[in-house]
């Protein structure tokens, strides 16, 4: 009888690409379609509403519950049009994904017949179960009840036959319980202390927002192998498996041919995608096999995180169409390329500038040299925050190897950059500049732009990299949520940014002209935070030592690593800020905490059962064919013909044995292990245990299982190994 794995490969060699019809139309007559926007509501709203819901996009002001019913009764229209039966708030939970409850617009009118129905009041707010979602103890099961409120910044959108409307998630006596909710409030934070400094600049800026260009990356695996890896479908990941003879060594499936299976899909993707109003552009192969890459055209923070939370639900849904799975773990596969999922952020203003791009003139460099130095300091003083945001149980396999950046946080600036600070530092030699020395540096701030743009290099091993106009925070997770990064990024710099203010204005009211007061605190923030300023190989041991030496961190413990969002230079960014409290953030600590035990505890648990269940009893039949095969050659040759030809045969008996036994006893201590941790109550204890005392007996089984893949007979071994599933179009 063949195995799963045979019957799982066999199915595979049926499949050919479903062919997927491109629309008639080009994509700008279809893009946004299945959205509720502003060229929709246009359409669908009242004058007054519809400068009712613009208002409360781009000033904040309150919607009134009348117009929320006319707002509601249009989208309603509207989404009945196209094919919905339901509505739901979309939210964004402390899990690794969204959440939404739908229900029907079916209700009873005044006579009693049923109508189509939607007020104003479903619309704003609904009350869904707080206690079924971490809180990390601000809910308690019998205080069950939390709010979801609209968020009026993000569009809703017809998926399916569902109206989704998207929100935030806050629980009856007020605290966050999702992700959105922090992010609006450091968006909030930043735009108004960043407006503060431009102000020195340009009078008319009254806005900044923040953008965000996300890239995801992610790994297809044919479905029926999938299947047949409950490593796979259980944890995301391959918890055995021995690296295939060829995977990415010659770099052949970087940016080559995409296959027509996986174009089909990409076909598809995108144009549910566009539909949706998700603006993707750019697909391509990525360094390992089987994996790939989609990212869009930037898009303000907030919609952007939105899109790349529901681009992820769309692609699983996709992928089933064409007989594939999305792998969105960051290191599904030993030995070869993570995912991650790059966050290419950056500020603009409402008069058209992007304040991390150099300028045209002095003046406009001289702003953007502001801001650099400023996120400069803002990512020194807040290493270990910004490490925290991205550091996860399934992250630390990534980071560190394989074009994933180290758990050191530095910064990469470029030649251009870094000559200019240092020029800046060394020039800026007294409280007050010559005439002669402004010249020097503003000429030399001058020059930014025409070699910038052109000669700024990337650095593939460096977290936070500058790329030209942009800063690419590259150690965010491929299945993370990019708010919790963008939140402590912009809540960090927000204070960064009200601190220099103070101090530029102290020295103006001192007498000092206000260019040199600037000069000065750019100096001064160079000066402090230049030991987070890495253009060289992050990979390097060289580096470890080096940044060391700099007082830079370099924590690989997640349990360690969360515990700094407690710490008070953290705690000084994200509740200084207002983007939360005390309680909100301590909350979040223990959910992080929760989180990484339950994926340790699930993966001991999966491991033990593939291990004890099929791996052990596999070797072992395979051992007994070895066995029967040596006893049958003593019966047809001579003891001297005998032992010459059956030395190698017991050698691999015995080493089959030694596996198996080393097996079956690391499985065994890693479950007292567990049993052990399991009694402790306090999350941080436990997840301290779980990451000392059970986290490595997951290498150390999986180290004899890959043995054993290499010696037990190919038609023998239950899974499919690493040459099918990366090589399986």
């Amino acid at each position: 009888m063949a195995t799963l794995r045979f019957q799982a490969l066999a199915e595979v060699m049926k499949r050919r690409p479903k062919m997927v019809s491109l629309p008639s139309l080009k994509v700008s007559d279809y893009y946004g379609e299945m959205v509720f926007g502003k060229e929709t509501m246009a359409r669908y709203l009242s004058s007054e509403a519809y400068k009712a819901v613009n208002s409360a996009r781009e000033k904040g002001a309150p919607i009134d519950r009348k117009v929320a019913s006319s707002i509601a009764s249009g989208m309603k229209a509207w989404a009945i049009e196209k094919g919905a039966t339901h509505y739901t708030h979309w939210f964004q939970p402390l899990t690794d994904g969204t959440a939404e409850k739908h229900d029907g617009f079916i209700d009873f009118g005044d006579d009693g017949n049923i109508i189509e129905a939607f007020s104003g009041k479903l619309l704003a707010q609904q009350e869904p179960d707080a206690s079924s979602f971490p809180s990390g103890g601000i809910r308690q099961t019998f205080e069950a009840r939390g709010y979801t409120a609209w968020d009026v910044s993000s569009p809703a959108f017809v998926v399916g036959t569902t109206l989704c409307i998207p929100t935030v998630f806050i629980s009856y006596t007020g605290e966050a319980l999702d992700y959105k909710t922090p992010l609006l409030k450091a968006l909030a934070a930043v735009d108004k202390a960043a407006v503060g400094v431009c102000q020195y600049f340009d009078k008319n800026v009254t806005k900044v927002h923040t953008n965000l260009g996300w890239e995801q990356e992610y790994f297809l695996i044919d479905t029926a192998l999938y299947q047949a890896r409950p490593d796979l479908v259980l944890t995301g990941r391959t918890l055995m498996g021995h690296s295939s003879s060829k995977d990415q060594q010659l770099d052949d499936h970087y940016f080559g041919s995409i296959p027509e299976r996986v174009t089909q899909f990409m076909i598809e993707l995108e144009i549910e995608a566009h539909k949706l109003g998700i603006p993707v552009k750019t697909r391509h192969n990525e360094v390992a096999p089987n994996q790939f890459e989609l990212a869009p055209i930037f898009e303000e923070a907030n919609l952007a995180n939105d899109h790349n939370q529901l681009i992820m639900d769309v692609m699983k849904r996709v992928a089933r169409h064409h007989k594939f799975e999305i792998l969105f773990h960051e290191k599904p596969f030993a030995g070869i390329n993570g995912s991650g999922k790059h966050n290419n952020w950056s500020m603009g203003t409402n008069t058209g500038v992007n304040l991390l791009g150099p300028g045209k003139n002095p003046k406009g460099n001289l702003q953007f040299l502001t801001f650099i130095a400023n996120v400069m300091a803002a990512v020194y003083k807040n290493q270990d925050l910004l490490r925290a945001s991205i550091l996860s149980s399934t992250n630390s396999h990534r980071l560190g190897a394989n074009e994933a950046p180290p758990a050191i946080i530095s910064i990469f600036l470029g030649s251009q950059i870094s000559a200019t600070f240092q020029n800046l530092a060394e020039k800026i030699t007294d409280q007050k500049m010559s005439p002669e020395e402004k010249t020097a540096i503003k000429l030399g701030i001058g020059r930014i732009p025409e070699i910038l743009l052109d000669n700024t290099d990337r650095n593939r091993t460096s977290p936070f990299a500058f790329t030209g106009n942009r800063f690419e925070f590259r150690a965010v997770g491929s299945q993370a949520n990019n708010a919790a990064a963008i939140t402590a990024l912009n809540a960090a710099l927000s204070v960064q940014l009200k601190s220099f203010k103070k101090d530029v204005d102290a020295l103006i009211e001192k007498g000092v002209k206000k260019d040199e007061a600037i000069f000065q605190m750019i100096k001064k923030l160079y000066l402090e935070s230049k030991n987070i300023h890495f253009d060289g190989d992050g990979y390097s041991d060289e580096w470890v030592v080096e940044a060391e030496k700099r007082g830079l961190t370099n924590i690989t413990s997640v349990p360690e690593s969360l515990l700094k969002y407690l710490e008070p230079a953290a705690m000084k960014s994200l509740v200084k800020s207002g983007v939360m409290t005390e309680k909100e953030l301590e909350a979040r600590v223990e959910v992080e905490l929760e989180k990484f035990t339950m994926k340790v505890q699930i993966e001991a648990r999966v491991l033990g059962d593939l291990a004890i269940n099929h791996i052990v009893p596999t070797a072992i039949r395979y051992q007994t064919l070895l066995i029967e095969n040596v006893k049958g050659m003593r019966d047809i040759f001579s003891e001297a013909e005998f032992k010459s030809l059956t030395e190698s045969r017991l050698e691999l008996i015995k080493e089959i044995s030694g596996n198996i036994s080393s097996i079956k006893a690391k499985v065994h201590d890693m479950i007292e292990e567990r049993k052990q941790c399991n009694i402790i109550e306090d999350a941080t204890e436990k997840a301290f245990a779980y990451n000392e005392k059970v986290r490595p007996y997951l290498e150390d089984v999986r180290l004899h299982i890959d043995k054993l893949e290499l010696i037990i007979d190919d038609e023998m071994w239950p899974l499919p190994k690493y040459r099918e599933l990366l090589f399986t179009k």
